[in-house]
């Protein structure tokens, strides 16, 4: 089974940033990967620094698409065995989960993997290279959005036994429902996997940083979902899900918004 550091793998030199740099170094990273770095677990043993690590926001998770060709007779990931299917881009977040749960589906070895860039994705199912793609990212996706209202898509479901079985990739990870009408074509509700997503700093920025950017973020969040419909999915409620002590400066700011804090994240 992929590690969490696999598997978020643009986001990993992220994390080995914060131990070192100095300053308003701000970066993003699933809490997940955060504590596999606190807790010195592979590619992270040995390390240090990264109790400085303190949260300031939510943003975006990382949600699963798996999308096939309408007319490729795959309606669920049994269907996948003996066909073509880009797992995601490579290197990428998508490639990892992807990876990982066709290893705990049991279809290891029986998906023919591509491996190529997310880009040339959507083209090469367009065009019938391919049956499918996966691909990580915040939804709705713009990328998956372009493509159904060109071509005729499925989005892959996880079904209630199998949602437990790909959920051990990451203990943070959670089912998700992807709406029903979403996407053109897809008139039917679609269980994936969501992984959260946050924004930190260390202890290095100061407080009055720390609060300003975290007061700009909350400030601006419905700007960004008017450009990014995915925006609108941060809640107040996902303050409790960065799996960090907050920033000083960022408690001050949820103090005074009266956002409610777990104590584990004071």
């Amino acid at each position: 089974m992929a590690s969490r550091a696999e598997l978020a793998t643009p986001r990993l030199q992220n994390v080995k940033e914060a131990a070192r740099r100095p300053g308003n170094f701000v970066f993003t990273t699933p809490p997940g990967l955060l504590a596999d770095a606190r807790a010195g677990k592979p590619p992270f043993a040995g390390e240090s620094g990264y109790d400085a690590v303190r949260a300031l926001f939510p943003i975006p998770g990382i949600t699963m698409h798996w999308v096939v060709r309408a007319d490729a007779g795959i309606r669920d990931f049994a269907d996948l065995a003996g066909k073509d299917f880009i797992p995601g881009g490579r290197g990428s977040a998508g490639q990892r989960l992807s990876t990982a749960a066709f290893q705990a589906l049991g279809l290891e070895g029986k998906v023919r993997l591509i491996d190529t860039e997310l880009a040339s994705a959507p083209a090469a199912l367009r065009n019938r290279q391919v049956h499918g793609y996966g691909t990580a990212g915040s939804h709705p996706s713009p990328q998956v959005q372009e493509l159904a209202a060109t071509t005729p898509i499925r989005l892959l479901s996880l079904t209630p036994e199998q949602l437990p079985r790909v959920q051990i990739i990451d203990p943070t990870a959670v089912g998700i429902i992807i709406p029903k009408g979403t996407y053109a074509g897809v008139d039917y509700d679609v269980t994936t996997l969501s992984v959260p997503v946050a924004a930190y700093a260390t202890t290095r920025m100061d407080d009055a940083t720390a609060y300003a950017v975290t007061r700009a973020f909350w400030m601006q969040r419905a700007d960004l979902a008017k450009q990014q419909p995915y925006w609108s999915g941060v809640t107040r409620d996902m303050v409790a899900t960065m799996g960090a002590r907050l920033h000083p400066g960022a408690l001050s700011y949820y103090t005074e918004a009266r956002i409610t804090v777990p104590d584990a994240l004071r």
